[in-house]
């Protein structure tokens, strides 16, 4: 009897043991999804830093001030009096100054250029950080399979940004131009809400098992995918056409709402030549386009949460009112926005709420692919 008793009680440890094993395997790939999540995280608020950071950078015309790119060197601000004269003076040559800033003081100066040298140097860490995650992990190997390209992707994206805000300032140093071009703003612009859109998408997938996502396509719907993916897109012509509007001033035009001038199409809309510049330059033009297409938006919105509303899935049910209550608040502090001629502080609200639209768009559009585990009483698993 006693053999026995031993024989069995061999057997029943040999499960405790293979199930701790397999634990381990589990907690070791779970730490590295968790630690990528946290550092996207981490990554995230940086980028989101970095739009609100841009934006007030061109609502107090601070954009142009430094007027070369210097990647490394550029890391350090003026150290004494001879460098910040050297730095006034290169910018005293630009259009900006001769044309609208002229007799600035070096202390007003000062001013702008902290503006512009701080976004930058946002941007630098930024850099940073994605290299010290990426190449740390990588090093470790503990990038999840499928995930290295991904990941690496982002550190083009942000090289690639950060090339582009140059050729965005630079379009602003000669001729007559006062600010940038409003084209190359809506690109800058529009790449950084891509880059913040790719983490936010791979966090999401980070936060639940490869498997568990797997499990959760099976119950996906795609017309309500399909929907969201709508949704998504539109709203990033919205953003585009938004960047138009800051790119040349345009909010502080036309202060009244919902006519424009007086009627419903805006007075001088196409005097411009040639007619193309009118798209781009003409801020009575490039405002209709902004408030018609967020008429629109909201519009689509509406559909879209209707259909949400038949999903069987209550989180990506709430997932999408949080979209359309988002949408209304957007709408109502672009309004806002235009009759009282943009000023600073609500122009900046406005540009946030506009980062919290496109995140919940995103997060509504996930769950609508891969729902949440629910169960038969509808109460999340």
């Amino acid at each position: 009897m006693a053999q026995k008793r031993s024989i069995f009680e061999e057997v029943g440890e040999a499960p405790k043991a293979e199930a701790s094993a397999v634990g381990v395997i589990d907690r070791g790939r779970s730490y590295a999804r968790r630690g990528i999540r946290i550092w996207l995280m981490v990554l995230f608020a940086m980028v989101m830093a970095m739009i609100v950071v841009g934006g007030l950078t061109r609502l107090t015309d601070s954009g142009l001030s430094i007027t070369e790119w210097a990647p490394l060197s550029g890391a350090l601000p003026p150290m004494d009096q001879a460098a910040w004269e050297s730095e006034f003076e290169k910018y005293r040559a630009i259009p900006e100054y001769q044309l609208q800033n002229k007799g600035m003081s070096l202390s007003e100066f000062k001013v702008i250029y902290w503006w512009e040298w701080g976004h930058r140097q946002l941007g630098r860490a930024i850099g940073l950080v994605w290299a010290i995650g990426f190449f740390g992990f990588l090093l470790l190997k503990k990038i999840p399979p499928g995930w290295t390209g991904r990941l690496f992707m982002l550190g083009v994206l942000g090289g690639l940004q950060g090339a582009i805000g140059w050729w965005m300032v630079s379009s602003g140093l000669t001729g007559t131009m006062l600010d940038v071009a409003s084209y190359r703003l809506a690109t800058h612009l529009g790449l950084a809400f891509v880059i913040l859109g790719f983490i936010a998408w791979y966090t999401f997938a980070l936060g639940r098992e490869e498997r568990d996502l797997m499990q959760a396509r099976r119950s996906a719907e795609p017309k309500l995918f399909g929907m969201g993916t709508g949704l998504m897109h539109f709203a990033f012509l919205q953003i585009l056409l938004g960047a138009l509007v800051a790119g040349i001033d345009a909010g502080r035009s036309f202060n009244e709402w919902p006519l424009m001038g007086g009627q419903i199409f805006p007075p001088g809309a196409f005097d411009l030549e040639p007619v193309w510049r009118n798209f781009f330059e003409n801020a009575g033009l490039v405002q209709f386009f902004h408030r018609v297409a967020g008429y629109l938006l909201m519009a689509f919105g509406v559909v879209v949460w209707m259909r949400a509303r038949r999903s069987p899935n209550g989180q990506t049910r709430f997932a999408f009112n949080a979209v359309l209550a988002m949408m209304v608040l957007q709408m109502v502090l672009g309004i806002v926005t235009v009759l009282y001629a943009a000023p600073l502080h609500i122009a900046i609200v406005h540009q946030i709420g506009a980062i919290v639209l496109w995140v919940l768009i995103l997060r509504a559009r996930f769950l609508a692919r891969y729902p949440q585990a629910q169960s038969i009483r509808g109460t999340t698993a």
